[in-house]
């Protein structure tokens, strides 16, 4: 069997290369063993998505599974407006869209388009304000940058990993950073970490 890509996976790079290996240390264990505030919340805020309740009018398409063959990436999308032919990605809290918040929508889109859906318009949803950011379609140069991060994705070997500087301001946020033998060191010797 193929080994996808999965879209949620993609944000979870960006943030940390490493997070995505020690993700899986945790694979077996129930999420609330490691699951900090932030993650209970957003997986609370999620919910109605994920059990296909945010809505019964049948334009929304609500949790669909999606991949794309062309790229290699499984996941899910939140919210398809058949209607308004609207991608939508609902997240807990937006103070920043970040690249991998796009990233993870034009995953969403490219594998829509493959299965045949048009998608005129790709939005990111704060749920806790209520507010709509609109991302603008990826155009040749987005693109490339998104192909160059599923390499970067597809070549990542952590055993060989000594490009991945630690940022304190990351590691204190991240769930893994107990796993983290970079955060670890870097923590006990009290090295000044870049950010």
């Amino acid at each position: 069997m193929e080994d996808y890509i999965q879209i949620s996976k993609l944000n979870d790079f960006l943030f940390c290369p490493k997070s995505i290996y020690l993700h899986e240390l945790y694979g077996q264990y129930e999420e609330k063993t490691y699951h900090e505030t932030a993650q209970v919340v957003g997986k609370i805020a999620h919910e109605s998505i994920d059990n296909k309740t945010y809505s019964t009018e049948k334009k929304y398409l609500q949790s669909l599974d999606v991949y794309s063959e062309k790229y290699n990436l499984c996941g899910k999308i939140d919210i398809y407006d058949s209607q308004s032919k609207s991608l939508i990605e609902r997240k807990y809290k937006i103070k920043e869209i970040y690249p991998g918040h796009k990233y993870q929508l034009y995953a969403q889109y490219f594998c829509l388009l493959e299965a045949g859906f048009e998608v005129d318009n790709l939005y990111i949803h704060s749920l806790s304000d209520n507010k709509r950011y609109k991302i603008d379609l990826p155009n040749e140069s987005e693109t490339a940058k998104f192909e160059e991060l599923l390499l970067q994705i597809n070549n990542f070997d952590i055993a060989c990993d000594d490009k991945t500087e630690p940022n304190l301001n990351k590691c204190q946020k991240c769930i893994y950073r107990h796993l983290c033998d970079s955060y670890i060191i870097k923590k006990t010797t009290n090295d000044v970490i870049p950010t």
